[in-house]
């Protein structure tokens, strides 16, 4: 079982989404601008998407994978595992059903919560909470959507999941066109913004078609029964309340954000969300791949004592993490504005706001390496069913997170506040891998240290090679779209090249790893086939 073969199945699949993702926030960015309407629906599609990544994505994930992991190839099982999962839908349906109808009762007061401030602008307020309502049934949707993905990743079947956001943006794109043709010459931005809302829905119920037909093909026969609180389910919810916590700082700190964000001007929270679609296109591709991947993994090499296994696929997670995230990190601060420009500004988006949005992703993305390096080092403890100790890393993070931005959003703004986001999960990778230093369950070898600083040295050369080309293309980063496709090409070009031709020279790139993505491309293993 291969950790880059999985990864370069979840990743490339996640890659094609965050294309449609990156198309997506373009049609929309051009289409609302950063106006009243543009909050409204960012703070809607939030309010579900993050309850998802955190107790979907997260919590439920991180704890249902190694225990549906360990009856199904334990003494029982298809039919032990089958058991179990047929005994968690039934208590989850439920639960999601209450929690559901609860958020949508007591949605003015959530958004209240988060965006009180809304209120100062005419309608603005309303729009939210009505929008909200709309699109908070996806989060019941999706989360039926990540157990079964947890389900066929047990199984090492990990496309489907990683193809199911796609049919998310394909859905919402349909929305925006169907908004913007209902709009006509109205002017009406609302009308957009409801069709985006109404999209969020429908895009649930095709994901959850699709990956309920995908488990069917696979074998999986989920039935729908009497909940029982049974001694596994008992246990499931039990590792799940601590890891709400301990797997979702990033998603936790987003509501910290936007309750921040909403008490700055008018299109804050609507930017500080288009900047962060360029920091998730690495994010999402590099982080989402190895976290769903090394997880069952590291499971298994655990519940057999193989620890020395165990400890070679956390290594590699590193360093293939680190590979991938410094070179973006350093290539997104560098050509901001270009890429800003470029994809975002246009239509109602004006340069004023593209150039505040090129200061967020710069200070975003200052802090991208250890967003990914957090989904690496979580699993560690989670498969050893230990979600406790994260939660108290998390708790820490979360408060020296909040006091940050009591001090730089007056001072600073969005960036401010961006720039406090990418300290604090720096501050939580570091806390993380140090207890799992003291624990003795992993400690980073002298080879990985100087693989890392070859990595850096590639990262700063490539730095300078940017730095040196993006200027002499300005004009044509705004430019015909031709022009904008051909100089944006031209900075990835100069980047791929500078980093990878100085990285081979001085051994920043693993030959081995190098290998076995040869090896991936050449043959699949039997059974692997997606």
């Amino acid at each position: 079982m291969s950790l880059v073969r999985n990864v370069g199945t979840i990743g490339g699949l996640t890659a094609i989404s965050r294309v449609f993702g990156f198309a997506r926030d373009m049609l929309m960015a051009r289409v609302l601008g950063a106006g009243m309407a543009a909050d409204a629906f960012q703070l809607a599609f939030i309010l579900p998407n993050t309850f998802r990544r955190l107790f979907a994505e997260g919590a439920f994930s991180v704890a249902f994978v190694p225990l549906y992991s360990r009856a199904l190839h334990g003494d029982g099982g298809e039919e032990a595992a089958a058991r179990f999962a047929n005994d968690v839908l039934a208590v989850f349906v439920w639960v999601l059903l209450g929690f559901s109808a609860l958020a949508m009762i007591a949605m003015p007061g959530i958004v209240w919560l988060l965006a009180s401030d809304f209120q100062q602008v005419p309608g603005k307020f309303e729009l939210s909470v009505l929008l909200s309502r709309i699109t908070f049934p996806y989060l019941m949707l999706v989360s039926l959507v990540a157990m079964l993905s947890g389900l066929l990743n047990a199984r090492s079947r990990f496309g489907p999941g990683a193809f199911a956001p796609v049919l998310l943006n394909i859905v919402l794109i349909s929305g925006i066109i169907a908004g913007w043709h209902l709009r006509g010459d109205s002017g009406d931005d609302r009308i957009v913004a409801l069709a985006l809302a109404i999209s969020v829905a429908l895009a649930g119920v095709a994901q959850l078609g699709y990956l309920w037909w995908a488990a069917r093909e696979t074998g999986v026969r989920l039935h729908l029964r009497m909940p029982r609180l049974t001694p596994e389910v008992k246990r499931l919810g039990l590792l799940i309340l601590p890891a709400t916590f301990g797997a979702g700082i990033y998603q936790i700190s987003q509501f910290v954000d936007t309750f921040f964000a909403t008490s700055l001007p008018q299109g804050s929270l609507t930017l500080l969300k288009y900047a962060d679609r360029l920091n998730q296109m690495p994010l999402g591709i590099v982080g989402i791949a190895l976290g769903t991947a090394i997880l069952p993994m590291l499971a298994r090499h655990i519940q057999t004592d193989n620890n020395a296994e165990a400890h070679r696929l956390q290594t590699n997670a590193v360093e293939m993490a680190l590979l991938l995230t410094l070179p973006a990190a350093a290539a997104l601060a560098v050509c901001a504005p270009a890429f800003v420009t470029a994809f975002f500004v246009g239509g109602k988006m004006t340069h004023a706001d593209g150039a505040i949005m090129s200061n967020i992703v710069i200070a975003l993305v200052a802090g991208l390496p250890s967003y990914v390096l957090v989904k690496v080092f979580q699993p560690a403890f989670f498969s050893r069913e230990d979600t406790r100790t994260p939660v108290w890393v998390a708790a820490f993070a979360l408060i020296v997170n909040i006091g940050i931005n009591f001090i730089v959003v007056p001072r600073f703004g969005i960036v401010g506040l961006a720039g406090a986001t990418a300290f604090t999960a720096t501050l939580n990778v570091l806390l993380l891998y140090s207890l799992l230093h003291w624990r003795g369950w992993y400690h980073a070898t002298g080879k990985l240290g100087g693989r890392v600083l070859r990595q850096i040295i590639a990262t700063g050369a490539m730095a300078g090679a940017l730095a040196l080309v993006m200027p002499l293309m300005t004009p044509y980063y705004g430019s015909h779209v031709i022009h904008r496709i051909w100089s944006l090409g031209a900075l990835v070009a100069t980047g791929l090249v500078t980093f990878f031709a100085v990285a081979w020279m001085i051994g920043a790139l693993d030959k081995d790893l190098i290998a076995q993505l040869r090896r991936r491309r050449n043959a699949r293993p039997a059974g692997t086939a997606e």
